[in-house]
């Protein structure tokens, strides 16, 4: 088994991500950047790029290289279980504008409604009642917000 080493600690190479660990700041930003569409939607990255200002290109930068090129390109889970954590960690601290732009995504990593459904259900009982009927407020708005659009396409 080959390991990096990260300071004092020793981390095995499979377990560093796919663009680890010997990957430049910009492959770590590339394949951040492409599961990043892959999750969020060509559309939703490119909105939020044409927003970013001085103020907070670092910042984007950072969530790109550091969440999308270091975590989410890890093989340990799959996509729809990285999504499982995400919806349940944004229910458990309130994020909802987050909340709805991870239900989208986890949508097109492949969780059914039913399955979404089931999280905001499990998460009532670690997360809370008052956040797992604000979830399904917002999951079911963002539900309809999506049906709408596939009403307007066709």
């Amino acid at each position: 088994m080959s390991h990096q080493q990260a300071g004092e600690n020793w981390v095995p190479q499979e377990q560093a991500g796919a663009v680890q660990p010997d990957a430049t700041q910009r492959e770590l930003y590339d394949g951040g950047m492409a599961v990043r569409r892959e999750v969020l939607s060509d559309e939703h990255v490119d909105r939020a790029n044409a927003n970013t200002t001085e103020f907070t290109a670092e910042f984007q930068n950072m969530i790109t290289r550091i969440a999308w090129g270091g975590i989410w390109t890890r093989p340990g889970l799959s996509r729809q279980m990285r999504s499982v954590a995400v919806l349940t960690a944004m229910i458990a601290h309130g994020h909802w504008d987050e909340f709805a732009m991870h239900v989208r995504a986890a949508l097109r990593n492949g969780l059914t409604r039913d399955e979404i459904k089931e999280v905001i259900l499990q998460s009532a009982i670690y997360c809370g009642v008052p956040s797992a009927n604000t979830a399904f407020k917002v999951a079911q708005n963002t539900l309809d917000q999506i049906d709408a659009s596939k009403d307007s396409n066709s």
